[in-house]
């Protein structure tokens, strides 16, 4: 019960994205809730069926149940029919090629709290690239082929006709 009140609060405090232009907030309407993040960070390590997400997070079923809904609604998770000999018809969940374009986010939520928040003896996981096996990265780079940028190095430019721009406050 107190998940749900909790899940309820959580959905009530969220930007509402009919109404909200900003990519950001629109984003975190979707995939900005903690469990969210960990199913997704699940899925990237290869867990795609809903016990072994469960068993792995920690998190309450229903809770669980909701946060695939929302993946599935949009277009981040599929579900895939799979059967265990013996068993039943289950689905397991796969990214789908959306899903996948979020990975660079968590990986630079990674590098951020491995920076910030690690334990002394470092981080718990690295992510490396399978050819070469060196640490992978999330980097900012214009589509000149400028690399290493960061909030210095851009400015937010608001398009004409948007809900924001010069006079009005940003939105995003």
């Amino acid at each position: 019960m107190a998940d749900r009140a909790r899940a309820g609060r959580a959905d009530a405090a969220r930007p509402d994205p009919e109404i909200d232009p900003c990519s950001v907030a629109r984003t975190l309407a979707v995939v900005g809730e903690r469990w969210t993040l960990l199913v997704l960070r699940e899925a990237f390590y290869g867990v795609r069926r809903f016990a072994d997400i469960q068993a792995r997070l920690g998190v309450a079923r229903n809770l669980l149940a909701a946060r695939l809904a929302t993946l599935v609604e949009h277009g981040i998770l599929v579900r895939s029919p799979y059967r265990d000999p013996g068993s039943r018809v289950r689905e397991e969940y796969r990214l789908t090629d959306r899903g996948r374009e979020l990975f660079p986010i968590l990986v630079a939520l990674m590098q951020w709290g491995d920076a910030h928040l690690a334990d002394p003896t470092g981080p718990s996981v690295l992510i490396e690239h399978r050819d070469c096996g060196r640490p992978v990265r999330a980097e900012l780079r214009c589509t000149a082929g400028h690399k290493g940028l960061g909030a210095r190095d851009t400015r937010a430019v608001h398009r004409s006709g948007s809900e924001s721009g010069p006079g009005r406050p940003a939105r995003c």
